[in-house]
């Protein structure tokens, strides 16, 4: 076994086998980054909705949060971008929701290079659906764009274990 997806050879001529998504594997990168964090991780049965929901317990209350992952993978032919991040629909949608973004560089496909995390007040309507682009694309690499940086990295994550019905931004 490769690990190459099968070609179906039955398939209509010029079938071509999907592009190798990593979206599973920044799903799970995302709750190890979370659990590493302190939060207790649950997967839905079917992925309809939200990737994982999240909780941790806090003064007299827990705090649940719904989580939907959208990965960046840059591939070596990435030109440079004044903003970069995600443009498209949403399968699900909460006022409380986590957007993580975790940003891969062609060069390190193991790990990201930064992970955003973003509240919805960061989400800004767009005719595809969400528009949210907390990095640029520089010299082959994402970072943050200017005024966007209390969103990456642990400082961005620690928002979210504010008391439910506390403002987080």
């Amino acid at each position: 076994m490769t690990g190459e997806p099968e070609i179906n050879e039955t398939a209509s001529p010029g079938y071509e086998p999907p592009a190798r998504v990593r979206d599973y594997f920044a799903e799970m990168y995302v709750a190890g980054v979370l659990a590493d964090a302190g939060w207790d991780i649950y997967f839905p049965r079917r992925d309809n909705g939200f990737d994982m929901i999240v909780s941790r317990p806090a003064t007299n209350t827990t705090i649940v949060r719904p989580v939907q992952v959208k990965g960046k993978y840059a591939s070596d032919e990435k030109t440079d971008k004044s903003a970069y991040g995600y443009v498209g629909r949403l399968t699900a949608f909460h006022d409380d929701l986590i957007l993580a973004m975790p940003f891969f560089t062609s060069q390190d496909a193991h790990a990201p290079a930064l992970i955003a995390w973003l509240p919805r007040a960061a989400l800004r309507p767009h005719s595809r659906g969400w528009r949210c682009q907390p990095a640029r694309f520089v010299n082959s690499a994402p970072e943050p764009r200017p005024g966007y940086a209390q969103y990456f990295g642990e400082p961005g994550l620690m928002v979210f274990a504010a008391e439910v019905g506390v403002s987080i931004i």
